[in-house]
């Protein structure tokens, strides 16, 4: 979608230099740049290669303004997030328009009772279940599977293959990428002592997904045992991630790759989670905790030290961990 590069300055306030009538229609990196592309430079030494690029405008800090650029400058102290939110602006077309009447493909199977709002598109063989609400502008990828009573609000888009059990609510503007199952059984199961075998214990709490949520290929999150698992406002959570019953997740968690949460775990406000983290069952991770690669927590342990890093298993802050490593590789020598 084109937009004019005064619209986009003055839509995120930030300075303009130069021609501000100029259209640009996306994104780009400096190599890939055309000229209807954005680009952007967070230091000084790029800015040349950024006039050397195709761009048709640039988005870079103050550093920028005497460089003589024969281009449009959008002047920000945080070029980066300028850039993300002018691909954002550029990205909006008819399936953001809310003046749009609902588009179904002729083989969704919609139960007659689904409300949708205005400007949502439903793609071929998505099923939606009795009771199903989608707020307007919503996108509901192929093959999408939404059981009765989800509601999922609005521009959210929801890729292909998307599993939603019952009992699931989904906030605006949440993106839910492919094969993602949202609101499964939690891994619940009691022991009879004389048996030896295993029953299953209710699993018939709910899943709440705030707005601005991003939930990566092939995540699964379950929903509460009783009561309810929280993906807060703004949580970022990778590909192939688990979040078990009951979970806690703040906002503006960001949760990578192949982390396994277990059941009851609360990850407060800020926390980072790195690719491969494990965590036990009623654990706490605290506001702001970095949590390494492959980081290990034991169950009903609680982190804290907003900005302070914790790696290994079980977890420790990363200067004390690195010792630890330094002295076995000491007296691994003497051996």
């Amino acid at each position: 979608m084109k937009r004019s590069i005064r619209e986009i300055a003055e839509a995120l306030q930030v300075r303009l230099i130069g021609d501000g009538n100029l259209e640009v229609s996306g994104v780009a990196s400096l190599q890939s740049a055309c000229a209807n592309d954005l680009v952007f430079v967070e230091d000084e030494k790029h800015i040349p290669e950024a006039l050397q690029s195709r761009a048709g405008a640039i988005i870079a800090g103050e550093f920028a303004t005497s460089s003589g650029s024969d281009r449009p400058l959008l002047i920000s102290d945080h070029p980066k997030l300028v850039f993300a939110r002018a691909a954002q602006m550029l990205r909006q077309g008819p399936a953001f328009d809310n003046s749009v009447s609902p588009s179904s493909h002729p083989t969704a199977v919609i139960h007659p009772s689904v409300v949708l709002g205005s400007g949502v598109c439903v793609e071929a063989h998505a099923v939606l279940d009795e009771g199903v609400t989608v707020g307007e502008g919503t996108r509901i990828g192929a093959s999408c599977a939404i059981a009765a009573g989800v509601s999922i609000g609005r521009n959210c888009e929801v890729y292909p293959n998307v599993t939603i059990y019952p009992g699931t609510t989904v906030g605006d503007r949440v993106i839910v990428h492919a094969g993602a199952v949202l609101g499964s059984d939690g891994f619940g199961y009691v022991r009879d002592r004389k048996t030896g075998h295993y029953e299953k214990f209710p699993q018939v709490g709910r899943l709440v997904i705030e707005d601005d949520v991003e939930i990566g290929a092939n995540a699964t999150i379950d929903r509460g045992a009783l009561d309810e698992t929280r993906i807060n406002r703004g949580a970022k959570i990778d590909n192939l991630v688990h979040v078990g019953h009951n979970c806690k997740i703040g906002e503006d968690v960001v949760i990578a790759a192949q982390t396994g949460l277990s059941g009851s775990i609360t990850i407060e406000n800020g926390a980072v989670l790195g690719g491969q983290v494990g965590i036990g069952e009623h654990a706490t991770i605290g506001e702001g905790v970095m949590l390494g690669g492959q980081g290990g927590v034991l169950p009903n342990k609680v982190l804290r030290g907003k900005g302070v890093a914790f790696w290994g298993t079980p977890a420790q802050p990363l200067r004390e961990y690195l010792k630890q490593l330094a002295t076995l590789a000491r007296l691994a020598k003497r051996d």
